[in-house]
């Protein structure tokens, strides 16, 4: 309990940090200018994400020193999120090709699946699957998709913030119900330091998050479930469930624009969330929309799988149900209209 004082000393961090870091981008003229391909009209300052990396990476030793968390967790999710972190920042300031940053975000994924020992055993309907060396590589692949969906995602004020604060605060919460309370640590200080940040970008923002602060979040997460995979196969589940409106937006619209033959690398408004927003004429209704479908039903059947028993992948097929026709309903994937 002594250690608990952490828990406001990384909001206060990222919360400051944060400020500085907008009076810098201001000074610098590190400014997010819109485009065709924006969904904000206003200038913004860009690049304020680096006071989560900062203000949560601050933290792990500390929670290594009073071990509160072993030391291979904090090795995989630190080095992850420090390299993909640098390669955001480098991306933000100027232009790494895409080869390159995706060698990177590989690199970042090997390094946290060695750390972490890979993927355990999957629990599917009642049989547990021990995928050996294959698990590794859909491992991979996971962690590689979670970092760039995140960033695909971060794409209006306050989505990724309030889908990382909800998300780990769930988290947070399954694991004190069903016991787990060892793991609670990092997604509750992770959750702090984007709470300082959302100070700023709450909409209307003051600051965006930019590549260095998504694409940290995106892998983070992606390792913490992982991590917790190992604890119990239902939270792997359960974080999948918590994470549904990223993942199941990101990857339809993908699936979608795959299908059509458009070039998928490039930048584009065609998410169901980019559609929301421009339907309703601003960015609060659907910032807070995704935060209503996180607490009122994902986070019940992440409950249901965790401490009654469901079965994971079924929980996931029923959470995920409702978020598919949502995509569909708000044209995720579609052409964007002119």
């Amino acid at each position: 309990m002594i250690y608990w004082w952490l828990i406001p000393v990384v909001a206060g961090i990222s919360l400051v940090l944060t400020a500085a870091l907008r009076r810098y981008a201001m000074a610098r003229s590190i400014i997010d200018i819109p485009n065709a391909r924006s969904s904000h009209s206003i200038p913004t300052p860009r690049g304020g994400g680096v006071a989560i990396v900062v203000a949560f990476l601050l933290a792990l030793p500390v929670l290594g020193l009073a071990q509160l968390v072993p030391a291979s967790a904090l090795v995989a999710i630190g080095g992850a999120g420090i390299l993909v972190a640098v390669i955001g920042f480098m991306d933000d300031h100027g232009h790494i090709a895409a080869r390159w940053r995706l060698l990177g975000h590989f690199t970042a994924a090997a390094w946290s699946l060695f750390w972490l020992g890979g993927l355990p055993s999957v629990t599917v309907f009642g049989i547990s699957l021990d995928l050996g060396w294959m698990g590794c590589i859909l491992a991979a692949f996971y962690l590689v998709w979670m970092l760039n969906l995140y960033n695909f995602m971060d794409g209006i004020d306050g989505i990724a913030s309030v889908e990382a604060i909800s998300a780990c605060l769930g988290a947070c919460l399954l694991y004190w119900l069903g016991g787990f309370e060892s793991l609670i640590w990092v997604p509750a200080l992770l959750a702090m330091a984007v709470g300082g940040f959302l100070f700023w970008n709450f909409p209307p923002a003051r600051i965006f998050m930019g590549d260095a602060g998504s694409g940290f979040l995106g892998v983070v997460l992606g390792v913490i479930s992982i991590q917790a995979a190992w604890v119990s196969s239902q939270l792997l589940w359960a974080w999948l469930i918590l994470l549904g409106v990223f993942i199941v937006d990101a990857t339809f619209t993908l699936i979608r624009r795959l299908l059509r033959g458009d070039k998928v690398y490039e930048a584009h408004r065609s998410h169901a969330y980019q559609f929301a927003s421009r339907k309703s004429g601003r960015h609060l209704p659907v910032t807070l929309g995704v935060l209503v479908i996180n607490l009122v039903w994902l986070l019940p059947v992440a409950l249901c799988v965790v401490v009654l028993g469901l079965d994971g992948l079924f929980g996931l097929i029923v959470a995920y149900i409702p978020l598919i026709l949502l995509a569909i309903r708000y044209n995720a994937g579609d052409l964007e209209k002119a």
